[in-house]
């Protein structure tokens, strides 16, 4: 259940991120709700020692956002390509707790 809520906020705060206008939201809380989200999905939703899939996820939803290319939608193709750039800051956040686990897992043998 709470692995649903995760995913669902994040769903929420990167399709938010994606359409609002710059500045709706104070402080930039946004992409810091991303982050946090992010971390917490890569603790609660994915097993650090396969995590494969995931990293296979995040590449390429971090590609297909940064490469701009569903700008070339017409009208909706710049949401489009806001909510995939949001969307890549919880993944990518995922991994650095994918990767402290990880390391943490090694040191603790």
């Amino acid at each position: 259940m709470g692995q649903r809520v995760v995913v669902g906020l994040m769903a929420l705060a990167a399709l938010l991120q994606g359409v609002l206008p710059e500045g709706t939201i104070p402080g930039n809380l946004l992409p810091l709700a991303l982050v946090v989200l992010g971390l917490v999905w890569g603790y609660m939703g994915v097993d650090a020692e396969d995590a494969t899939a995931y990293l296979a996820v995040v590449i390429g939803v971090g590609m297909a956002g940064y490469s701009d290319a569903l700008t070339n939608l017409p009208v909706l193709g710049g949401y489009l390509d806001g909510i995939v750039d949001a969307a890549s800051i919880a993944l990518y956040s995922g991994v650095a707790t994918v990767l402290a686990l990880r390391t943490w897992n090694r040191v603790k043998g």
